[in-house]
């Protein structure tokens, strides 16, 4: 069972979402956060409901597809707070687009930050578990980690390989005191689709009407996602889903490992996402 009162949790991508849930919800808990995000403005508001929680916190400006930037975060967490206990890999983003029509420059960005941030920011702070003889990486992936959609072969790609990856790491720290879970969000109500990046072609009205489909099928708010990620951690369980949806969507791929996705849209127009998503869940 892993303790949060007194322990140094970082947590990255935590100016809104589920990032922002969870690291307030980490404070509750009486741990104290070393936050991280791009986006300065959010980052401050995370901080004040940490603060005004009672929580101890410091906010770093970081973008984590770079690779120097995490290593030197890292370095300020072990001067100034001795170093990580919990270290959340939350900092994300999607891209919506066809195989075919996806750039290189943009599948790029997508990997740069989902997954290579997400391996730097393990891999930067593992020394310092090490050093401890004990701790928690915690690397958040996606519903779309565990199976895959059109429009999203980006996001698919970057969501599969953090939980390869993360699968991969939890073996190999059996027996050292650190552990290690992938989380599996479902829908939440986040901002990820609206900041998601769309082709130039694609008109402003069908971005919006992406964006409240999404609204619509987001039936987690960042809050319960947050309380789910901190009882999967207290647990050690090394693999945390949330929302029914998740579950559901999960139990749907094991099931039908090889065509899924013709249960799922079945009857949605083609390359439709949202309404194949819906008409799984419902």
């Amino acid at each position: 069972m892993t303790e949060i009162r007194g322990k140094v949790a970082v947590v990255t991508g935590a100016a809104s979402g589920i990032g922002r849930a969870t690291a307030v919800a980490l404070a509750r808990e009486g741990a104290r956060l070393a936050i991280s995000d791009v986006d300065r403005t959010g980052l401050a508001e995370t901080a004040a409901r940490i603060t005004a929680a009672g929580g101890e916190v410091q906010t770093y400006l970081l973008d984590v597809s770079s690779r120097e930037a995490v290593y030197a975060f890292a370095q300020e967490i072990e001067s100034q707070f001795g170093g990580a206990d919990i270290v959340i890999n939350n900092a994300g983003v999607a891209q919506v687009a066809s195989v075919e029509d996806l750039s290189y420059e943009d599948f790029e960005w997508v990997m740069n930050i989902d997954f290579w941030g997400m391996v730097y920011g393990t891999k930067a702070f593992l020394p310092q578990l090490r050093k401890k003889g004990a701790g928690h990486v915690v690397n958040v992936s996606s519903i779309f980690g565990l199976f895959s959609v059109p429009t999203q072969a980006a996001y698919n790609s970057a969501k599969f390989a953090i939980r390869g990856f993360t699968e991969a790491l939890r073996q190999e720290m059996r027996g050292s005191g650190i552990v290690v879970s992938c989380v599996h969000p479902g829908g939440v109500k986040t901002n990820v689709m609206r900041n998601a990046r769309f082709l130039q072609s694609v008109q402003t009205t069908v971005r919006e009407e992406a964006a409240s489909g999404f609204d619509r099928l987001a039936r987690t708010t960042p809050d319960e996602a947050a309380q789910t990620i901190l009882k999967g951690i207290r647990k050690n369980n090394p693999r945390i889903l949330i929302g029914m949806d998740a579950r559901i969507l999960d139990w749907l791929v094991r099931l039908l490992p090889a065509s899924y996705g013709k249960v799922m849209f079945r009857g949605a127009p083609d390359g439709d996402v949202l309404a194949g998503l819906s008409k799984a869940q419902n």
